[in-house]
C-alpha cells in the first residue's frame, strides 16, 4: 500500500491486478467483473473489464451475435465503485461489512459491447451521506461511451448468521 500525500486515504499499489481487486470485492468467477484498476483519485477510480467470448453469458446473449448484457455493464460499474468505497474508507471486505449495490438511476446504453472489447470503467463520487454513496459512472470502449449511470452503494454492517 502506498500513502499518497495528496489523498486522505491509502491507495494500493497501482495498477491493481485481479488478485488485489479480489481483496476489495467479495465477488468471484463468474461474477467478478473488474480485471484491473489503474487510477484512484480523491473521488474517482478507473478500472477495466476485458470482454471475452469465453464469458458464460456470451453463449446465450445472443447466439450468433454475442453482446455483453447491459445489466452486467451496470454491475461492473457498481463493482468498480465498490472498490473505490472500500479504498476511501481504508477498509477491505470482512465478515460483517460490505458495500452493497443499492440502486441505479439515469441508466443509458449507447454502444454495444462485444467480445474483444476492453470496457473502461470510470466512477466518480457525487455524494456520501450516512453510509450511502452515489457515483457517476461511465463505461466506454475505445473512447466511445457505451453506458452511463448513477450508481448507489450502501455500506452495510451485516449480522453474522
Amino acid at each position: 500500500m502506498t500513502e499518497s500525500k495528496s489523498l486522505p486515504f491509502t491507495v494500493p499499489e497501482l495498477p491493481m491486478q485481479t488478485q488485489t481487486i479480489r481483496e476489495y470485492l467479495p465477488h468471484r468467477y463468474p461474477f467478478l467483473l473488474v480485471d484491473r484498476v489503474t487510477e484512484v483519485t480523491e473521488n474517482g477510480i478507473v478500472g477495466y473489464k476485458n470482454v471475452s467470448i469465453n464469458e458464460e453469458f456470451m453463449q446465450g446473449h445472443f447466439p450468433g451475435y454475442p453482446i455483453m448484457p447491459g445489466v452486467l455493464i451496470v454491475e461492473a460499474m457498481a463493482q468498480v465503485s465498490g472498490v473505490l468505497g472500500f479504498i476511501m474508507n481504508n477498509e477491505k471486505p470482512r465478515p460483517g461489512s460490505l458495500f452493497l449495490f443499492a440502486g441505479a438511476e439515469k441508466i443509458r446504453f449507447k454502444k454495444q459491447v462485444v467480445p474483444g472489447d476492453q470496457l473502461v470503467l470510470k466512477s466518480e463520487l457525487l455524494m456520501q451521506k450516512r453510509g450511502i454513496y452515489k457515483y457517476l459512472c461511465i463505461a466506454s470502449v475505445d473512447g466511445v461511451v457505451a453506458a452511463t449511470a448513477e450508481i448507489i452503494i450502501s455500506h452495510q454492517k451485516l449480522e453474522q448468521a
